[in-house]
């Protein structure tokens, strides 16, 4: 990486860039429980429906983005509203070089702003390296659900991790 890196919030245009990064997943790994790749229109309203209440961020080096992260709902009921759930997800090439620690610290920065008080990884499980990095970061582990989705054939556990900011 020789280019600076730039964390900045998505815009629909980022769309593809997205797909290319999740739909790797979708179709290689059990991390995310979606089966068929995302086109890049359904990733423009997925941007723009995250964005109405909390931030999509990417961070970008040059003119590529090298992975993002953004926040969601919990749970819709009005007393969760402090609490979120985090996602993030990097190109295969880049994990490991502090890329996501940088990306999830700033989107951590900006739901303190937006007053989110408890934040939630879920993850499927094994994933030593998102484990790794959720707890770099101070989440800790608070629930194990077993074989709650079933992806290539094998049925799959998620982890769920909180961080209390």
């Amino acid at each position: 990486m020789s280019q600076q890196l730039i964390v900045r919030h998505a815009t629909p245009a980022d769309a593809p860039h997205l797909c290319a990064i999740y739909n790797h997943y979708v179709e290689y790994t059990p991390i995310t429980f979606e089966e068929e790749p995302v086109a890049a229109e359904a990733m423009v309203r997925r941007v723009e429906a995250v964005q109405c209440e909390f931030p999509w961020l990417v961070v970008t080096e040059g003119a590529g983005i090298l992975g993002y992260a953004y926040a969601s709902k919990w749970r819709e009921r009005s007393a969760y509203r402090y609490s979120a759930e985090t996602t993030i997800y990097l190109r295969p090439e880049v994990t490991g070089k502090g890329i996501g620690s940088m990306l999830y610290q700033e989107l951590m920065i900006q739901l303190r702003q937006r007053r989110i008080h408890a934040l939630f990884g879920g993850i499927a499980l094994p994933n030593a390296s998102s484990v790794a990095l959720h707890e770099k970061l101070g989440f800790r582990q608070r629930g194990h659900l077993r074989e709650v989705g079933r992806k290539f054939d094998h049925w799959i556990d998620v982890g769920y991790w909180q961080l209390l900011l």
